[in-house]
């Protein structure tokens, strides 16, 4: 297997072990003491994903103070997405509730895009660091399915919409990955560094103004700054060992 079809394979692991997050939510009585551990790990993983990955390859750009900007311009996207998802509130006729799940859904769905953008073009440099990558993201992609799904469980969101939207995650990572194939394997490097680092900012916006947030809507952990840290020290060790 190579070229397209080879991305497309390898983007589908993380896809999947977002899935199993999905589900395992779905099959496991979730308390919210154990959805606010689910929801800081998942945090302290995609602060991750910014500073260890996304960041400081996006800082590599000449001149770095482009990609700065798009970072910032990120939080200014993750307005646009809260605005949106405000707007679609309104004209369902849905409860407040349900906004902070649906955040935390377009903040996964984000982090989700940018594991394809990082696989397309890894997989077009080295193949082998492609792998590396998609296999990568498997567990760390496993918490943040299960908190997106035990959130949006805890809204009143039906089982099988929830389970159609466990299944949608597999549309953005597939999207970044063609973007990162075709599109940003043949654009500026200053192009592509930028999107890494709008999408980081737009990532981090996600996690402070919503993942916490709802992770401290109910009965919270003593234990709860532990998962972040893990969560962030697990993906360290993936970056590390796996040589993503």
């Amino acid at each position: 297997m190579q070229g397209f079809a080879l991305v497309l394979a390898l983007a589908a692991l993380p896809a999947a072990g977002n899935f199993l997050g999905g589900i395992a939510a779905e099959v496991f009585k979730v308390s919210e003491r154990v959805l606010s551990l689910a929801l800081h790990l998942a945090a302290g993983i995609v602060l991750a994903v910014v500073g260890l990955e996304l960041m400081p390859e996006a800082l590599t750009a000449t001149p770095p103070w482009v990609p700065i900007l798009a970072f910032v311009l990120g939080g200014v996207f993750f307005i646009g997405i809260e605005r949106s998802i405000g707007f679609v509130r309104t004209r369902l006729g849905t409860g407040k509730e349900t906004a902070g799940p649906l955040a935390i859904f377009s903040g996964v769905s984000l982090d989700l895009f940018s594991d394809g953008v990082m696989i397309g073009t890894a997989t077009v440099l080295n193949p082998s660091l492609g792998l590396l990558l998609a296999l990568g993201q498997v567990p760390a992609d496993l918490p943040e399915g299960f908190a997106a799904g035990a959130s949006l469980r805890r809204a009143g969101i039906r089982r099988r919409t929830r389970v159609l939207m466990a299944l949608s995650f597999t549309l953005p990572i597939m999207l970044g990955a063609t973007i990162g194939y075709f599109a940003l394997q043949n654009a500026p490097e200053i192009i592509t560094l930028s999107v890494l680092a709008l999408t980081g900012g737009a990532l981090t916006s996600v996690v402070v103004e919503e993942i916490i947030e709802e992770a401290h809507e109910g009965d919270t952990s003593p234990l709860d700054p532990v998962f972040l840290t893990a969560g962030f020290a697990l993906f360290a060790l993936i970056t590390v060992y796996l040589g993503s």
